[in-house]
């Protein structure tokens, strides 16, 4: 399960010690809710058909997958399905063979999800071994499910516009120089990556 709001709280309040541009969003936006999902295969599956579309858009494919598929989406009722049944729900060409290549993995016995390594970058390079799991889609898989403490998804459009909020930056960072910056938060990064997202949905600017 990912970071509870009482390892978020004290992870924004060290931050909120250190830089003062968290302590400024901090009293604006409040703490962030906790953003848990179940760990295993159906949360790897869900960001896959999450990729690059809309929330409504991805919940709407859910839905329809496991109408079809049964609760969760099981690896063996999706390999039985056929092209079009699956395009019937929405799911593209491109997510279908992603989806396909995990649920093969996960069959398998390729990619036991319970013996992620413990080190952060060996897991992120064990999870992408997954066709359509990216880097950011790992951050996003071992922060949400795993709870990894540290975590920081840089390349995510929205906290870097966090990050620049927070920091009062003129302009929005890029992936490198976010994950420079937030070297220094190391490591609350994980909560640091759930308050960026946070204050951007709040709406916080710094003066």
């Amino acid at each position: 399960m990912g970071l509870t709001a009482e390892q978020i709280k004290q992870s924004i309040d060290a931050l909120a010690l250190q830089d003062k541009g968290f302590a400024d969003a901090l009293a604006h936006s409040g703490y962030p809710e906790p953003r848990i999902r179940d760990r295993g295969y159906t949360t790897l599956l869900r960001t896959i058909v999450g990729q690059q579309v809309s929330v409504a858009a991805a919940a709407s494919v859910w839905n329809k997958l496991e109408a079809m598929l049964g609760e969760g989406c099981p690896a063996e009722a999706l390999i039985a399905r056929d092209f079009d049944e699956l395009r019937s729900c929405g799911l593209s060409r491109q997510k279908q063979g992603y989806a396909r290549s995990l649920a093969e993995l996960i069959l398998s016995g390729a990619l036991p999800l319970d013996a992620l390594p413990e080190d952060d970058e060996e897991a992120i390079s064990y999870l992408t071994q997954v066709k359509g799991i990216g880097r950011w889609s790992a951050e996003i898989y071992l922060l949400f499910a795993e709870g990894r403490a540290d975590i920081w998804p840089a390349g995510d459009l929205a906290v870097q516009e966090g990050v620049k909020r927070i920091l009062a930056l003129k302009t929005r960072p890029d992936e490198k120089k976010a994950r420079k910056l937030a070297k220094k938060w190391s490591p609350h990064r994980g909560a640091a990556a759930i308050f960026t997202w946070h204050v951007y949905s709040t709406g916080f600017e710094a003066i």
